[in-house]
C-alpha cells in the first residue's frame, strides 16, 4: 500500500512538474524573413532552451497572423500591417520588439520591366498575400506608376506557392510582391525586380513582434532574455555573417551565402536603437513604442 501510495504521490508530481513547464513555454511564430533570422539563430545556439521558449516557423505573413490568432501562438513577428488589423480585435495588443526596417527587402517583381508594363495593355496578374503587407505595397506601387485604370487581377497566394511561378508560363504581364529570401528564387527562374523599399516606395515598414499586454506581463522575463539572445545574434552577425548564416542555412530556402549577405544590404537593424528621425515616423504610423523591451 506505501508503495502505490508513493507511486501516486510521485506520478502526480511529475504531472504538476510537466504541466507546468508547459504553462511557462512562450510560443512565438515568425517567417523566414531575413530580419527575423536572429531568432532563428538564437534557437540553434540553444540560447532559447532554458528560457521555455518555442519558436514555430511559418511560410507567410498572413499565415503567421492567422496562426496567432487561432491561439497557437502567444506572439508573433510582422509589420505594422498585421498590427493594426489586429490591434482593431484587441487592443491590448502591442509592439514589445523591434528587428528592423525594410531597405529593399520588399519588392515587386515581374515577368517583364516597368517600361514594357506600362506600355502593355490588357490585364495584369498580380500575385501576393492580400492580408499582409504585400497589398499596401502592391497599391503604393499602382499608386506611383499611373497603372489605377488598369484592369489588375489580384491572386492570393502564400510566398510558398508564389516562390513556385515560372516567368514561361505566365500569358500577360505579371506581378509578383515578395520580400527576401523568396526573391532569390524568383530571380534566378528569371523575374525581375521592379520597384523596392529602397528606392520605388514611400511606404515605410517595420519589423517587430507583438503580443498583449497580459502576455508581456506574465512572460517578462522571457521577453527580456529574448531581447538580449536577439541582440546578441545582430552582433554576431557582424562579427562572422559565414559563422551566423550556417546556423540559419536550413531556415533559409534555397539562398547561398553571397546571396544572404545580399540580403542583407536590404534591411536595417533597429533592434538596439532607432534615429530619431525613424522614431518619428514610426509613431506617426500609429506604432506605440512605450511597452518595447
Amino acid at each position: 500500500m506505501l508503495k502505490k501510495l508513493v507511486l501516486i504521490i510521485t506520478t502526480a508530481f511529475l504531472f504538476i512538474s510537466c504541466s507546468s513547464d508547459y504553462d511557462k513555454k512562450l510560443k512565438i511564430s515568425a517567417t523566414t524573413w531575413v530580419g527575423y533570422t536572429p531568432l532563428f539563430y538564437a534557437k540553434e545556439m540553444g540560447w532559447l532552451d532554458s528560457s521555455y521558449i518555442k519558436l514555430l516557423n511559418v511560410s507567410s505573413l498572413s499565415e503567421n497572423m492567422y496562426l496567432y490568432k487561432a491561439g497557437n501562438s502567444d506572439a508573433y513577428v510582422g509589420t505594422q500591417y498585421e498590427y493594426n488589423i489586429l490591434s482593431k480585435e484587441d487592443s491590448s495588443l502591442v509592439p514589445v520588439m523591434l528587428f528592423d526596417r525594410s531597405y529593399g527587402g520588399d519588392m515587386v517583381m515581374g515577368n517583364v520591366s516597368l517600361e514594357e508594363l506600362k506600355k502593355s495593355s490588357g490585364s495584369i496578374d498580380a500575385y501576393l498575400e492580400m492580408d499582409s503587407i504585400n497589398f499596401t505595397l502592391l497599391e503604393d506601387f499602382i499608386k506611383k506608376n499611373g497603372l489605377e485604370n488598369r484592369d489588375i487581377k489580384y491572386i492570393n497566394q502564400d510566398q510558398a506557392h508564389i516562390s513556385t511561378l515560372k516567368p514561361a508560363s505566365m500569358e500577360r504581364p505579371t506581378l509578383l510582391v515578395t520580400y527576401s529570401p523568396y526573391n532569390s528564387d524568383l530571380q534566378k527562374k528569371g523575374f525581375m525586380e521592379i520597384a523596392s523599399t529602397k528606392d520605388g516606395f514611400d511606404l515605410l515598414i517595420v519589423d517587430a513582434m507583438f503580443a498583449t499586454t497580459k502576455v508581456l506581463q506574465t512572460h517578462k522575463k522571457q521577453f527580456a532574455e529574448l531581447k538580449k539572445a536577439v541582440d546578441m545574434a545582430v552582433v554576431e552577425l557582424q562579427k562572422n555573417p559565414k559563422q551566423y548564416y550556417e546556423k540559419i542555412k536550413p531556415y533559409m530556402l534555397n539562398m547561398n551565402y553571397d546571396e544572404f549577405k545580399e540580403s542583407l544590404d536590404n534591411i536595417i537593424w533597429i533592434n538596439s536603437g532607432a534615429s530619431p528621425e525613424l522614431v518619428e515616423r514610426i509613431k506617426d504610423n500609429n506604432f506605440p513604442l512605450k511597452d518595447l523591451i
